[in-house]
């Protein structure tokens, strides 16, 4: 079975992406493939409005692999991940994350990616790479452009989660429901009301417009963190055990180096 899917409503006009691996929808390797193909079909259709993003089950994403941030898999992980967000950027069509229960780590990052985050009181929000010795790239350069930088070093630097009512409060998502059932008919509403009556062609432009700074931003300093964690972080002591131990389900024993 496929780990995404995908459907267009609205005569067309939104293109609907389903997570769905069947164990907290992570973003492993053949997922990260299949939302790429998909991006790649997206560019030869220019009738697309509005791309969205859901998960199966309770919980939208618990994150990329851990197993696939081992050292001998890290540097063809980060760089099929950070594809996802130069495609998008490339691609310029609206993109909203519809978020319930968790949403952590590669799964925030996707989302933080989006023009738009709803979310219900279920959903949870962290970048919790810290706590395994790492750093999350994208979201380092994404959450101070977008939640102001005070705001994005609490939570990258401390790992921890929070609720939807406070990611609302710091500005990290657009609007909160109560339950998924509302969340989705509030969505659907919002499509309508907000999406649907535009042209794809002046969304887009219009994308390219208010992203201009976050795009030469994200371009500029992405490929350096990535760099940065391959040259430099995997080669540490401990991310290696910070990774390892997660795996292992053990205390992680930091050396400091």
């Amino acid at each position: 079975m496929k780990k995404v899917s995908l459907k267009y409503t609205h005569e067309n006009s939104i293109a609907r992406i389903l997570l769905q691996d069947g164990r907290g929808n992570v973003l492993d390797h053949i997922m990260i493939e299949e939302l790429q193909s998909l991006f790649n079909d997206f560019k030869g259709k220019s009738d697309i409005k509005l791309i969205t993003f859901e998960g199966a089950g309770k919980h939208f994403s618990f994150g990329a692999s851990v197993e696939e941030h081992k050292k001998e898999f890290a540097a063809a992980m980060l760089k099929g991940f950070h594809q996802l967000f130069y495609s998008l950027r490339d691609l310029s069509i609206p993109t909203a994350a519809i978020i319930s229960g968790q949403c952590l780590g590669g799964g925030l990052e996707l989302a933080l990616m989006c023009n738009f985050i709803f979310a219900d009181k279920t959903a949870k929000f962290g970048q919790p790479e810290i706590a395994l010795g790492v750093f999350p790239p994208p979201a380092s350069i994404i959450l101070p452009e977008k939640i102001g930088l005070a705001k994005a070093e609490e939570l990258l630097l401390t790992g921890k989660t929070i609720s939807s009512d406070e990611a609302k409060s710091i500005g990290l998502i657009n609007h909160v429901l109560e339950d998924k059932l509302s969340l989705n008919a509030w969505v659907d509403e919002w499509i309508c009301v907000n999406i649907v009556p535009k042209s794809a062609s002046s969304l887009r432009f219009a994308v390219k417009a208010v992203r201009v700074k976050f795009n030469h931003v994200l371009s500029n300093f992405l490929p350096q963190l990535e760099q940065l964690y391959i040259n430099q972080l995997i080669e540490s002591h401990d991310a290696n055990e910070g990774i390892n131990s997660f795996l292992e389900k053990r205390k992680p024993v930091w050396e400091n180096q």
